[in-house]
């Protein structure tokens, strides 16, 4: 039995992430935790969140978990999902710049609309990742699967290499990265269906 951890840094409904997980690791233990001896006990580590990344970096930076965040990343499988994506990179554009956890290079824009391209600001609905490459993350989900997307702002690695996901809102833009341990995904795939509780299987089922 592995032991599956969420952090909880107060700035996500953890309850759908919960419910997923629980559906395709039903022999697994999932726990929802800030407590650093709880998270460093656990097999995967799962990082959500929603809401602005100035406000995410501030209740990180008080519940004292940036150090735990960054350990835990290099230390064993590692999923951010949504805002839990966005900061991990170096700073991001939203709040008029905000420094974020600089575990991947690169930054975070917002999407721009224009005559050219008319697209709506939040991105919000269904939408296709790209497969872009051979990964364990996409075991049984198709080249263009859809998944559920609720953003403003995305991010944009430094080393292209590391993107394996990519979805078209006006511009085509990265929406999964693996790094090492981690896995990022810009979408939430505890709200994907099928394809989104997959992605979640496939996750746990990574050594």
């Amino acid at each position: 039995m592995k032991t599956i951890a969420i952090i909880d840094y107060g700035m996500s409904n953890l309850n759908s992430v919960v419910k997923a997980i629980e559906y395709v690791a039903p022999n697994d233990k999932v726990i929802i935790s800030s407590d650093q001896k709880v998270i460093d006990s656990a097999d995967k580590i799962i990082f959500p969140g929603q809401g602005a990344a100035k406000n995410c970096m501030q209740s990180i930076l008080e519940r004292n978990i940036k150090n735990l965040i960054i350990k835990n990343s290099a230390d064993r499988p590692f999923l951010g999902i949504c805002m839990g994506m966005q900061v991990l990179m170096e700073n991001s554009d939203e709040n008029n710049g905000t420094e974020c956890l600089g575990l991947i290079e690169g930054d975070v824009k917002k999407f721009s609309s224009s005559k050219k391209n008319n697209i709506k600001i939040p991105h919000m609905g269904w939408n296709k990742i790209i497969n872009r490459t051979e990964h364990p993350i996409w075991n049984k989900i198709n080249q263009e699967a859809f998944f559920y997307f609720v953003h403003s702002f995305y991010v944009n690695p430094k080393d292209k290499s590391i993107i394996i996901g990519e979805t078209k809102h006006g511009e085509i833009f990265c929406s999964v990265v693996a790094k090492d341990n981690i896995i990022a995904i810009q979408g939430h795939p505890e709200k994907s269906s099928d394809t989104g509780l997959q992605f979640l299987k496939n996750f746990i089922g990574m050594k």
